[in-house]
């Protein structure tokens, strides 16, 4: 009469016991290039950062003081803050999954509005200077709406903006440069940008000043305030962006118009930085800001980046720049170089985009 209830036992027993026996699937090891890729993933303006101190240090050793001192690397911050506050605007952009080829031709018809209402029209140069701010941010809402309401592709539209405003810029100011002497003495608002000061031996510009604040300013944003989410979610899927509520048509229209804006204000900048207002000036500034944030970690499918690593793009392109000069090597193998950076740049994103695939 046992055997039932020795039976019932060790039926309970093995309903006690049955999790230990649930088969297990070993988990595969994350290397380190793993953990490497997570990193970069998480982290995109690590990479920037890293070529940027790589490439500090290695001029540094060849240069010595000649690279180290004080009044060349803030040389270096001079000479990339135009191209610095450009590519701020075109991060913005490229985040969206966009690219915007009108920024230079934005910025140097700012500039000469602002030149030409101060000195053609004898507006005062505050408001010659809102008017300068005010085409910028107007081109850059025609690029948003033709993108986001008329569905037309960013690189047709900004392609052909480009060509326009290029046009408008140089019938409009008859390809007349205002000297630097004239700003000078009748508008030196104007070159306000322009304007140094000296901090223990290195000399910054207020418009190297501005450039810093723009982007820990747009790194704020970005990172921190919903805006700066629905950014980064319709540059990652527009469609699943709409789904969760996000209006993609004007989160379009307002980066843009604010890239626009952006691109006035390097306008005023370059006045100071050059000292005149030339129609002639900024020729490459699209193809500059577009290599500060691919080189800056800022993919290119739109989505992932930082602000800050476009930030750390120009300054590398600065530091190459300035170290090669010193040197005394030509000129073409800062382009050669240069060019190098770019394709790895690219590379380096489709391998850390397969995280998220």
């Amino acid at each position: 009469m046992q055997e039932p209830t020795a039976r019932r036992d060790d039926y309970e027993s093995g309903l006690t016991q049955s999790p230990t026996n649930v088969a297990e699937f070993e988990q595969e090891p994350e290397w380190l290039i793993d953990k490497l890729q997570h990193a970069l993933h998480k982290t995109p303006a690590l990479v920037p950062l890293i070529v940027l101190l790589l490439s500090i240090a290695g001029f540094g050793i060849l240069l010595g003081s000649k690279f180290f001192s004080p009044f060349a690397l803030t040389l270096i911050l001079q000479q990339v803050q135009i191209i610095g506050i450009v590519a701020a605007a075109q991060s913005l952009v490229i985040l969206t999954a966009g690219i915007d080829l009108s920024v230079g031709a934005i910025m140097v018809l700012s500039s000469v509005i602002m030149g030409q209402f101060t000195f053609r029209y004898g507006l005062p140069p505050s408001a010659a200077i809102v008017c300068g701010l005010a085409c910028g941010a107007a081109v850059g809402f025609i690029n948003g709406f033709l993108v986001a309401r008329v569905k037309l592709p960013p690189f047709i539209v900004t392609l052909g903006m480009w060509q326009i405003a290029l046009a408008t810029n140089f019938l409009y100011s008859a390809n007349e440069t205002i000297r630097a002497q004239d700003i000078e003495a009748e508008a030196p608002l104007l070159q306000f940008f322009g304007n140094k000061i000296s901090v223990g031996g290195a000399i910054f510009t207020y418009g190297v000043i501005f450039m810093i604040v723009l982007v820990m300013v747009l790194a704020y944003v970005l990172r921190q305030t919903a805006w700066g989410r629905h950014v980064y979610a319709v540059g990652d899927d527009p469609e699943a962006a709409e789904l969760a509520g996000v209006n993609v048509r004007r989160t379009l229209i307002s980066v843009y118009v604010l890239s626009g804006l952006i691109c006035a204000f390097a306008g005023w900048a370059l006045i100071g930085r050059i000292g005149s207002v030339s129609p002639t000036s900024g020729q490459l500034s699209n193809i500059e800001s577009i290599t500060a944030v691919v080189i800056g970690g800022i993919s290119l499918f739109g989505g992932r980046g930082s602000v800050l690593g476009t930030l750390f793009g120009a300054l590398i392109v600065g530091v190459f720049t300035l170290g090669l000069r010193l040197m005394g090597a030509d000129a073409q193998w800062t382009y050669l170089l240069i060019g190098l950076l770019i394709i790895a740049a690219v590379a380096l994103d489709q391998w850390i985009r397969k995280v998220s695939l």
